[in-house]
């Protein structure tokens, strides 16, 4: 590697550090107390085998203040454990537990449940909240997001619960994601523009108008789709809304994923989805990722000051992503490059099972490969 290559890759470390600084300082943050929400509110949580979660989900839902109009959809796509019945046991007539049935040809999983919550709550011109069942809102969670929500004007929010992660696969991984987008993504850029592919999502919180969500189509805008959160967002944004990630680390929490064969088997799910779907997309992120943020550390390793410096601004803007977004900052932000190798070698082994058609999550396939129509939607 030449002096003027390193240069440039330690320089575009240098400059992801300054953006992601700029970025995180512009992030949309919910006001301290919000004030209460004056329309209906009404949450979806879809559960497939969640016995173990719901019942502290549903807990954390309802006990959520300043939503003085708010009832709770559950769910059930197929469970075959005890979810549905620690969800009839919660006394409480706010929560309705409803049957999602297996998911037509065409749908996977998680948007078929997520559509069919939303039907069955319609009726109303509220809010729609969509909460996944390994998350645990605050008390102010609700609210601060309907506030951030009515006081910018916009059409949905993604408030990035903050990442709870134990044991070193976790600690290395779970950080990237609001790391990447902290990044990469020009904040009030994207909460201005009508591009659909200006904009960043998290399924695991999203707070949206009904009005917008009807207008895009609903979950049947992006019924086949694996990141079926990213892809509403660009859907209220194909329709005219505004679509952007705010600040929810005061708001929600949330442990994704629990070891390291959980992180493997869920990253695997789905990251080919998340860099393009197609080989050629994920060979360019993996490289891109690799160049500016792995080889200035190598060079560091053998006494390079330029790539040093490349190094310095990569744990610098991992530390300012992980210090805005609730993660662990000290000494994680140290390894950021053996988090982007391991990234790296998730995604490859996603693309590798997308194109043999072994992806499966739940028991259930998903992402067929080009040419190979799937028979079980998942």
């Amino acid at each position: 590697m030449t002096g003027r290559v390193l240069r440039l890759l330690s320089g575009a470390a240098v400059g992801g550090a300054l953006h992601a600084v700029a970025n995180l300082a512009l992030l949309r943050r919910p006001p301290v107390p919000p004030p209460a929400v004056r329309r209906p509110v009404t949450v979806v949580l879809p559960v497939r085998d969640e016995e173990e979660h719901v019942g502290a989900c549903l807990a954390a839902i309802l006990a959520t203040q300043g939503v003085p109009e708010l009832r709770v959809v559950v769910v059930d796509d197929g469970s075959t454990d005890a979810t549905a019945a620690v969800v009839r046991a919660v006394p409480d007539p706010r929560v309705r537990l409803v049957a999602a049935g297996e998911p037509p040809p065409g749908w996977l999983g998680k948007p078929h449940a997520c559509a069919a919550g939303a039907a069955a709550a319609a009726g109303d011109d509220g809010v729609l909240v969509f909460v996944d069942a390994d998350v645990r809102l605050f008390p102010d969670a609700i609210a601060g997001a309907v506030a951030v929500l009515d006081a910018h004007r916009l059409d949905l929010v993604s408030p990035w619960p903050r990442p709870l992660a134990a044991g070193l696969a976790e600690r290395l991984v779970q950080p990237l994601a609001p790391w990447l987008w902290a990044t990469t993504l020009p904040l009030r850029l994207a909460e201005r523009s009508a591009r659909p592919a200006l904009t960043a999502a998290n399924g695991q919180f999203l707070v949206l108008t009904r009005a917008a969500y009807q207008r895009a189509g609903g979950h049947g805008a992006v019924r086949g789709e694996v990141i079926e959160d990213v892809a509403l967002a660009r859907a209220v944004k194909r329709a005219g809304g505004r679509a952007v990630p705010v600040d929810g680390s005061r708001l929600a929490a949330c442990r994704m994923y629990q070891g390291w064969p959980a992180l493997r088997d869920g990253y695997t799910k789905s990251l080919w989805a998340a860099v393009g779907g197609s080989p050629a997309a994920s060979l360019a992120a993996a490289a891109g990722l690799t160049a500016v943020w792995v080889l200035p550390a190598l060079a560091a390793l053998r006494g390079s000051r330029t790539g040093l410096a490349g190094y310095a601004a990569g744990v610098a803007g991992r530390a300012v992503s992980a210090a805005a977004t609730g993660s662990r900052v000290w000494p994680d932000a140290l390894a950021h490059p053996v988090s982007v190798l391991l990234f790296d070698a998730l995604l490859a082994r996603s693309v590798l099972a997308r194109r043999r058609g072994t992806l499966s999550w739940r028991g259930r396939p998903v992402g067929a490969p080009p040419g190979r129509r799937e028979t079980m939607p998942g």
